[in-house]
């Protein structure tokens, strides 16, 4: 062993490595270059062939009385999972149903109100063929999302959503790759284009997602405000001195100035105390201080959209006004914590 075999070594190694890096890096480039041809042979077909299939099936979907049944086995089920909670949780009633449980009762899940969305990149899952039977028998609606119309699954349904023949990202052409990924974003157009046509609107999304910092985004400010007695509310002919106190106890760094007939016509906050700090402050009347027309939200308003303007505004809180007088106060701190970031 000479004095350089070390070194040398340890060089090899290193330059090993930094290959074996690229590696990897250089696959999954690859993937993603095949699974975006499949997804651009997608929107091909969708301008193209595919176009009136795609318009009739939501019409389908969304005429229907019942739910969307979402079936698929292997990585299609999985991908039909995804798609129904994703119908559910837009508006459209939707529920996955395996298709081997299906021939073990849970056919009695589907009515004819129904409308059935078949998964499959074959079209000849042989386990698909009871909830064909099933749907033909009861005449319930039979939507297939598959890459050959001319199978036993295309040539059974009513209407045939064809996905293009792309490769596959397995260097093998065996592991679902690419074909999944046109499911999946097909899926996610077949929900949003149903979202739209039914003018789904954020307040209904709320009902659906109550939970997590999704759920706090769709908070309305009528849900974090202050009200009563907790807002720090003076009239413009209150001596500053008095004021002073109110907003000292309401600890929300602000004060709301309101006229005889109880209007918001200002706000006293800590920079109009800064800007009139001098011996007479006390002696003055709040509507000497206060800043005119200030910055308002409506109950109704989304808490996420009241974050935006406080922030766009370079303020700490907003009243919150009714025909013009205050119902509540919204502090940062209480979007905050609320989760609404």
């Amino acid at each position: 062993m000479t004095a350089t075999d070390g070194p040398l070594r340890t060089l090899k190694s290193v330059e090993g490595d930094k290959k074996l890096g690229r590696l990897p890096v250089a696959s999954a480039l690859r993937t993603l270059d095949l699974e975006c041809d499949g997804l651009n042979l997608l929107r091909e077909a969708l301008t193209g062939e595919m176009a009136r299939a795609f318009a009739e099936a939501v019409r389908v979907m969304r005429a229907a009385k019942g739910r969307v049944v979402v079936t698929g086995i292997g990585k299609s089920g999985h991908v039909g999972q995804k798609i129904a909670a994703t119908f559910a949780s837009t508006g459209r009633p939707a529920f996955f149903v395996h298709p081997t449980e299906a021939s073990h009762g849970d056919l009695g899940m589907v009515t004819a109100d129904d409308v059935l969305l078949a998964l499959s990149w074959s079209g000849e899952t042989v386990e698909l063929k009871p909830l064909i039977t099933y749907s033909r028998r009861y005449n319930v609606p039979l939507i297939a999302i598959t890459s050959r119309s001319e199978s036993a699954l295309g040539q059974h349904s009513d209407i045939v959503l064809e996905l293009p023949r792309a490769k596959e990202a397995c260097p093998h052409g065996l592991a679902p790759t690419t074909s999944t990924t046109m499911q999946l974003a097909l899926g996610d157009c077949l929900a949003i284009a149903l979202l739209e046509a039914r003018g789904f609107t954020p307040q209904e999304f709320k009902a659906f997602h109550p939970g997590g910092s999704l759920g706090a985004s769709l908070k309305y400010v009528a849900d974090v405000m202050h009200t009563g007695e907790r807002m720090p509310i003076a009239r413009d002919t209150d001596q500053m001195s008095d004021a002073l106190v109110t907003m000292t106890q309401k600890s929300l760094g602000c004060l709301g100035i309101v006229d005889a007939k109880g209007k918001l016509v200002g706000i006293v906050t800590d920079g109009d105390l800064r800007r009139h700090m001098g011996e007479n402050l006390i002696l003055r009347r709040t509507v000497d201080i206060m800043t005119r027309s200030p910055k308002t939200v409506k109950p109704g308003m989304l808490a996420s959209a009241a974050l935006e303007q406080i922030n766009a505004s370079r303020i700490t809180a907003l009243f919150v006004v009714e025909r013009g007088k205050p119902v509540g106060i919204v502090h940062v701190h209480d979007l905050l914590r609320a989760g609404v970031a």
